[in-house]
Order: C-alpha cells, then structure tokens, then sequence
C-alpha cells in the first residue's frame, strides 16, 4: 500500500510539472488564484515546529517573545503558508497584548472568521481562506476606525518590508507606502 501511495505522489507530480511544461507557464508573483495550501508533509519540511504548530494546529504562541510583536517597519504581512496578503503595517497598532495587533485586514477576502470555544466562551478565530492557517483571533476592543482587534500570531505570518514588495509579487501594495 506505502509503494502505491508514493507511486501515485509521484505520479501527480510529474503530471503538474507536464502540464507546467505543456502549457508554457512560466513562474509568475503569486495572484488570488494561485493561493494554495502545500501538502502536509511539505508544510513540516518548510516551516519551523513553531509555525507548524500554529497555523495547522491551532496553537498560539507566548506573547512579547514572538518575531512580529514590535515590529515598526512599513510592509505587509502575508499567510506563512500560502503568500495571501492579509495585513499591512498601516492597519497596525500597539495593543499591549504582546502579539501584533491590526484593525483590519490589507485584503478582507483572504480572512475567514469561525466562532471557537477552546477558552469555553465564545471567540472568534481568524483563519486565512486559502491555506486554511489559524491566524490568531478577533476582538472587539480595537481602535477606531473599526473598533477591532485582530489578534494575530507572528508565527503565522510572513513580513515583506516595502521595499521589498515589488520583488515578491506584492507591488500593488507599494502604495500604500507613498
């Protein structure tokens, strides 16, 4: 059964990388459409235990000991995962919680919210919709405009400082900057 499983996951990845071929795509920034989630056993390869645990898992990381907390530099924040945008250091502020704190998301579809009971009341969790990451949570004790908290866990995320946008695949973002 093992020898079939591994012959089949050759198997698709040939045929992903014919049809790469066939077609004439050429490796491109990422686009809305090609947001995807890599399989688990990639996701372990390529991410720390840290990040694994928190975006497939569920787990939150200790406050003020995380990379992001008290970042101040002008940038984006995009799923660890996928590459999908989600936040961008604009929307930022300080909370004192020890977690970077937004009040509202860069890109507002690439967000999904469920409710949780892990604490045994009510939160809402934030996820991104195409890796499906657990991000952190929402709250409604933020700032103005928005009156909200999103709650975020820098293992999660990914930050690509301005000047570093159009390089990725991210310049549309590079006016927010401006």
């Amino acid at each position: 059964m093992r020898k079939a499983i591994i012959l089949l996951a050759g198997i698709s990845s040939v045929l992903a990388i014919s049809t790469t071929v066939i077609s004439g795509d050429s490796p491109q920034p990422a686009t809305h459409s090609s947001y995807s989630k890599p399989t688990d056993a990639e996701l372990k390869q390529r991410l720390t235990p840290l990040q694994y645990s928190v975006t497939q898992r569920d787990d939150t990381e200790r406050p003020f000991d995380n990379e992001y907390w008290d970042e101040k530099r002008d940038g984006i924040y995009v799923d660890v995962v996928s590459g999908e945008p989600l936040f961008s250091s604009t929307h930022k502020y300080k909370s004192g919680t020890g977690w970077p704190s937004f009040y509202q998301p860069l890109e507002p579809s690439n967000i999904t919210e469920k409710t949780d009971y892990v604490l045994v009341f009510p939160r809402t969790e934030v996820r991104s919709k195409n890796a499906d990451s657990h991000l952190g949570h929402v709250f409604e004790d933020g700032p103005e405009p928005s009156r909200l908290r999103y709650c975020i866990n820098s293992a999660s995320l990914r930050f690509i400082p301005k000047d570093e946008l159009a390089e990725q695949g991210y310049e549309k973002y590079a006016e927010l900057f401006e």
